[in-house]
């Protein structure tokens, strides 16, 4: 009745249309499928939502809905939308500008009121390069779909995006931050961040108005003298192709897709990822090449000494192919037993190659071709002795299960570093504060023979200027740890 109103109204009195596009939903109901009724006690008045929800968590719940499927409204999964989205988004905020203020870093350069964040930022740092081709990819694809109306594509490649920002780009930049050498690295991470924030916020703006208001008055209108009032103001931001990087965003995505195998082969052979382990090997295909930087990111991202690609996926696993006797069966009839021999008699190698691609599998069988779907041919694989292997899409990646000695204590010193950042936040000190570490462990000399291996490395990740064997003093924050079985008391004091 309201747009009917508008459009009675606006023909009537100016003979134009009052709106171009009406665009509706399917039915809102309650989060248990039934429409809201107040005696159901389901129902939820508009500004007890917008109160307890907040706005734009509503406005997104909305935008991540597909249209013509009825939206289920409410408090869990308006939770949820808030853990998904907007949670992750204000902390990489909250990030930037808790290490940007410790530095007294701002934005230099020429300064345009409708494109705030500037021209592309010009980096050496690969995962840099990476996150801007990446923004700009976004920024892209959401003009592109906003202009055909197509709200939910451009929500979803928005959350794609933040999800890439917050668990790949500033997970992996975070030291670079945390350094404290103020180097053109660190400076290309915040000009980088920086940029990406704004942009991202003016993308976010018509989505998401309040948390974008306030990204855009913290990051430019109390570090810009001459900005607009709002975000609301700005431009809608512009693509820079010249960032998008195919090649290099088609190659960190096969580095990605290898470090999360990697970490889920390590799950299956129960390896905590802060055990450093000896190797990791990955095929992917005939000819894929990874350059060295990123390969050093899959190291580092796995926690081991060395990483390869293989020529082949039997370096990695065996291979047994068998024939899905429910299916070929009834189908071939006399012809299953012969074909089964000659399926068996193959190359396992390249017949898993083929299903795993989802390609058809060819026989010779007395002369005559017999072509298999991919669905009827059965791949089982076992990991070569001391490997751990996952696959997906074609990629198989192993890690070297075999713990030496040495990577073991290694292991060791990175479990008890962890247990003192906690503690380092409990106690409540600062990102900056140096510390005194306490430590009295049963059994001690196993504590000795690791720090004299690993007590530099100890001292440098916990900002640890003493480590001292003895009781903690008064004041101290205090913690008893049990280790691979051993009992370790550990106390931390501001130095």
């Amino acid at each position: 009745n309201w747009f009917y109103s508008l459009l009675a109204m606006a023909t009537v009195l100016d003979q134009s249309p009052p709106f171009l596009q009406n665009f509706g939903f399917a039915t809102l109901l309650a989060e248990d499928g039934r429409p809201m009724h107040k005696s159901w006690g389901n129902s939820i008045e508009f500004n007890e939502a917008a109160d307890q929800m907040g706005v734009d968590v509503m406005r997104w719940l909305y935008v991540t809905q597909k249209p013509e499927n009825d939206l289920l409204f409410g408090y869990t999964r308006g939770d949820e939308m808030r853990r998904q989205f907007l949670i992750p988004l204000w902390n990489v905020y909250s990030f930037f500008v808790t290490y940007a203020n410790l530095d007294g870093w701002m934005p230099t350069g020429d300064f345009d009121a409708d494109y705030p964040e500037g021209e592309t930022p010009r980096s050496e740092n690969l995962l840099d390069r990476w996150v801007l081709g990446r923004l700009n990819r976004m920024l892209q694809d959401v003009t592109g779909e906003l202009e055909e109306s197509d709200f939910m594509s451009a929500g979803k490649a928005i959350g794609d995006f933040i999800d890439d920002l917050t668990n790949w780009h500033v997970r992996r930049s975070r030291r670079r931050f945390w350094k404290s050498e103020h180097d053109s690295d660190k400076q290309a991470a915040y000009a980088t961040l920086y940029h990406v924030l704004v942009k991202l916020a003016r993308v976010l703006a018509p989505f998401t108005p309040f948390v974008s208001e306030a990204i855009y008055q913290g990051l430019v209108r109390e570090a810009r003298d001459g900005a607009h009032e709002s975000v609301h103001h700005t431009r809608w931001p512009q693509v820079d192709l010249a960032a998008v990087d195919e090649n290099l965003l088609e190659q960190m995505g096969l580095a990605r897709l290898i470090a999360s195998l990697g970490l889920a082969a390590r799950s299956t052979a129960s390896l905590k990822v802060r055990q450093p382990l000896a190797k990791a090997m990955a095929f992917a295909g005939n000819g894929k090449k990874l350059d060295s930087e990123l390969v050093e990111i899959i190291t580092d991202e796995l926690n081991v000494k060395a990483f390869e690609l293989v020529g082949e996926a039997g370096q990695l696993v065996e291979y047994r192919v068998l024939p899905d006797n429910k299916l070929l069966g009834p189908r071939l009839g006399a012809a299953f037993p012969r074909v089964r021999a000659a399926l068996m008699a193959s190359n396992p190698v390249e017949v898993a190659a083929r299903v795993m691609a989802g390609q058809a599998v060819s026989l010779t069988v007395d002369g005559e071709t017999v072509e298999l779907a991919p669905n009827e041919v059965l791949v089982q694989t076992t990991p070569l002795e001391g490997l751990a292997v996952a696959e997906d899409k074609g990629i198989s990646v192993a890690v070297d299960a075999v713990l030496t000695p040495e990577l073991r204590s290694e292991g060791l010193a990175r479990e008890i570093v962890r247990r003192v950042q906690e503690m380092r936040k409990k106690a409540g000190f600062n990102i900056e504060d140096r510390i005194r570490t306490y430590y009295q462990a049963e059994d001690g000399a196993w504590m000795e023979e690791l720090l004299a291996g690993w007590g530099d490395y100890l001292r440098a990740e916990t900002l640890t200027n003493q480590l001292v064997n003895g009781p903690a003093p008064d004041g101290a924050y205090t913690e008893t740890q049990s280790v691979e079985g051993k009992e370790l008391h550990l106390g931390v004091l501001r130095a």
